[in-house]
């Protein structure tokens, strides 16, 4: 028996329940995975409150880092004490050890530890599908990208930067600006006290950006769209103050604006193309261009503690459970 975080019913951080589960062996094309670190994400908020349905009771969490026990029949993909990560498969990362399939698992290099891992996993991998792929940034632009200073934006800042791309990154505290900043941000705007759009507009001479990357939704999208170029492209890759809803007349008015809504699994499959993206990724890690390391851990029975802390804006970087 192992230890697990499950909830069965929807709601608050308090319906995550520590229990004890049974993992067993792994069958064909399967693999027993000891986690190390668990990432903690905005979308596991989603599947606790209900945004996102799971069939219910179930488990949380979709990505971690760890050490490969067992493997079943048919596996080539890794072997036991292989080091690894994930960021597809099933619910339940949340937990001491389970069965994942095989071919979801990314190898981890050597020069790259379990806890700047499991901050890159998801994180990392959002970033380098999101400058690289969804909107191909190629040197030289000026961009716009929302809450600069979470788990996400501290890696895109950096990512940015060796990509000679100028970031203006959207915080909302002081404290968020000089952890963009000193993560290669080139613009903060506190949006406490500074409009959005006016400040956009004073760092581009009036000619606004050509993309906006906004996971924070409702509470962003007017300035989103007043901050970009006609035919610039707006990446609404999350919904934290809930979801996106568009009069695509608006779109027309505010310039003739590109609309998406990317999801990881359509850029990160097949399993080749997830494994192009791990190299990228783990390059310009090992090149010192992107470091990163947990801005806060919680102990993996702490996981609501977890969710409290993130939902109410007190974290700062990479959330990580240490089972």
């Amino acid at each position: 028996m192992v230890k697990a975080i499950r909830f069965s019913e929807t709601g608050g951080p308090e319906v995550l329940r520590l229990e004890e589960v049974e993992v067993g062996e792994p069958g064909p094309g399967k693999v027993r995975v000891r986690h190390s670190h668990v990432a903690v994400n905005f979308i596991d908020i989603y599947f606790r409150t209900g945004r996102y349905p799971l069939k219910l009771p179930n488990g949380l969490g979709s990505d971690a880092v760890g050490v490969v026990e067992a493997v079943g029949e048919n596996v080539t993909e890794v072997s036991p004490g292989d080091r690894v990560g994930y960021l597809l498969g099933p619910q339940g990362a949340y937990s001491d050890v389970r069965i994942m399939p095989a071919n979801v698992l990314i190898p981890l290099p050597d020069g790259v530890s379990d806890s700047t891992a499991a901050t890159l996993m998801m994180k990392g991998m959002t970033a380098q599908y999101l400058f690289r792929q969804v909107y191909p940034l190629q040197g030289g632009e000026t961009i716009l990208y929302h809450a600069a200073a979470g788990g996400v934006g501290l890696i895109a800042c950096q990512w940015a930067k060796a990509l000679a791309v100028t970031m203006i990154g959207t915080v909302s505290t002081d404290q968020k600006a000089e952890a963009a900043r000193a993560n290669g941000c080139a613009h903060v705007i506190v949006t406490a006290r500074e409009s959005i759009p006016e400040r956009v507009k004073e760092i581009t001479d009036g000619k606004g950006v050509p993309v906006v990357y906004d996971s924070v939704g409702k509470d962003t999208l007017m300035d989103s769209l007043d901050c970009l170029q006609p035919r610039g492209a707006l990446i609404s890759n999350g919904t934290s103050s809930g979801p996106v809803v568009i009069d695509t007349a608006l779109l027309a008015a505010k310039g003739s604006i590109w609309v998406t809504r990317p999801a990881m699994v359509h850029y990160a499959t097949p399993r080749e193309k997830m494994l192009e993206m791990a190299s990228e990724l783990f390059d310009l890690v090992l090149a010192g261009k992107i470091v990163s390391e947990p801005g806060q851990t919680f102990p993996l029975a702490d996981a609501a503690e977890a969710h409290r802390a993130l939902e109410g804006r007190k974290t700062v970087g990479s959330t990580v459970l240490v089972p």
